[in-house]
């Protein structure tokens, strides 16, 4: 089983550790003789490179021009910088409401031209009804004690949605099966989103896969999406993690494709979403 994505933060951390080590070692020096050449105390050198400590720019800038690697300062800072990144507090991105958490991405959504989208837990964002996406959105307010803007955060998400029904566009989706008898909202509610599912499917930019819950072709992932085959967006509990290493993301790519392989599509997948239809109480 690959790592979890918190493993691959800090993977990506260890990385930059690494590259440090490295280049303090081509240069011939020990841990003491580059605190010497950089002020810093030893340990400030053993924390950096161990990873304990996670640098700042001008450490990188430092770092490199003592070993004479002046030219490896721009590389390392954006490394740094994306391992930084990666890692998103929900509740500090939340702190506001979750209307401009639905806003901020809307740019992101516009210029992806396909779109692979992942769902071990809820329907996706892109193919929720309003109410489905407000009853959703309130529950995440409450748990993660935001305040509940859950009402506008529903339009925008919505809004956000639109670009689904634009020529030019696809939208690779996979489905766990069991999300679709995980209920949301009341029963009104999921009866609606569930008859959504069935219009949507039918849009030539959308092509939807239900995981089936016996034989899977694999085991359940976290959810995640994928962007142009340039960027992963894997949701967590408490964190979102962004993801651009070209090998990691070609992992990605792998689990939706084989995933996808062992899904049911076209006339089995209307199937699955009518039974779970005819099993609402």
């Amino acid at each position: 089983m690959p790592p979890s994505s918190s493993a691959r933060v800090q993977e990506a951390r260890d990385r930059i550790a690494f590259r440090l080590r490295g280049l303090r070692a081509d240069a011939g020096l020990t841990g003491q003789q580059l605190a010497e050449l950089t002020g810093w105390q030893g340990s400030k050198v053993s924390r950096l490179q161990s990873g304990r400590s996670q640098p700042s720019d001008e450490d990188i800038r430092v770092w490199c021009r003592a070993c004479g690697a002046e030219d490896e300062a721009a590389d390392l800072i954006a490394s740094a910088r994306q391992a930084q990144q990666m890692y998103t507090e929900w509740r500090r991105v939340q702190g506001r409401g979750l209307k401009g958490v639905q806003q901020a991405r809307t740019p992101l959504y516009e210029r992806t031209k396909t779109m692979r989208v992942y769902s071990s837990s809820v329907i996706p964002g892109m193919l929720q009804t309003r109410a489905y996406a407000a009853a959703l959105l309130s529950e995440i307010s409450r748990f993660n004690r935001t305040p509940d803007d859950s009402s506008a955060a529903a339009d925008a998400r919505v809004e956000r949605s639109r670009v689904i029904r634009r020529a030019g566009r696809r939208f690779p989706i996979l489905i766990e099966e069991s999300v679709l008898r995980r209920q949301v909202g009341s029963t009104e509610t999921m009866a609606e989103q569930l008859g959504y599912l069935l219009q949507v499917a039918a849009l030539p930019t959308v092509t939807l896969g239900i995981v089936p819950s016996r034989a899977m072709p694999m085991w359940p992932l976290e959810t995640f999406t994928i962007f142009d085959e340039e960027q992963v967006g894997v949701e967590l509990l408490t964190a979102a993690i962004t993801i651009t290493t070209p090998s990691e993301v070609a992992q990605y790519l792998a689990a939706h494709e084989e995933l996808s392989a062992g899904a049911a599509h076209g006339p089995a997948a209307l199937r699955l979403i009518a039974r779970a239809v005819s099993e609402l109480a």
